[in-house]
């Protein structure tokens, strides 16, 4: 059942969620989510991401891939039988990819603007009872990785977003009161 939340709800209530049911993500539900993550800000509409889905038998792909990246290259907090033991346990990955644009405000732009894409995503899969883990781990730059995803020159990986119906919501963790972030300068 699909819950409908006021924007700052859906905002202080959403969680990280990092254990997934083995239930099935369709398809067309992630790209309605990225449909509507997709009216993120960005200068001049560049739109500047691209997805790569990895769901259903995809999952055995990337869970392979990782475990062959992770026992060949620099050492990970997981092992390789751990990784692909975690990967297959999430139902969804989504690679967010974008153009690296040799401006560097160009760039910051447009990795802002994926960024905002990522948090519209979270929300929007919250919402629709989907939980989220955006994920900007070291691996993501290997040129294995990037070569065996089909990443190329000249393109970013903003992150993967491990996507499925959780199985386990986290408790909510302490913010610093932001009134401790605040300055004021009214003169």
């Amino acid at each position: 059942m699909t819950k409908k939340y006021p924007m700052s709800q859906l905002i202080v209530e959403r969680r990280t969620v990092k254990k997934f049911k083995k239930d099935d993500v369709p398809v067309d539900l992630i790209s309605e989510l990225l449909e509507v993550a997709s009216w993120a800000p960005n200068h001049k509409l560049r739109e500047p991401w691209r997805f790569v889905i990895y769901n259903g038998k995809g999952v055995e792909v990337l869970a392979n891939l990782m475990a062959d990246v992770a026992s060949k290259g620099p050492k990970m907090k997981k092992s390789p039988e751990d990784l692909k033991k975690y990967f297959l346990s999430v139902p969804t990955h989504i690679l967010v990819v974008m153009p690296e644009d040799p401006q560097p405000f160009v760039r910051e732009e447009d990795y802002a603007a994926t960024c905002a894409l990522i948090q519209n995503f979270q929300l929007a899969a919250w919402e629709r009872g989907l939980g989220a883990f955006w994920k900007t781990d070291a691996y993501l730059t290997l040129p294995e990785f990037r070569e065996g995803v089909n990443v190329k020159p000249g393109e970013k990986i903003a992150a993967i977003l491990h996507v499925g119906y959780p199985d386990m919501v986290p408790n909510p963790r302490k913010r610093t009161p932001i009134d401790e972030k605040i300055t004021v300068i009214e003169e």
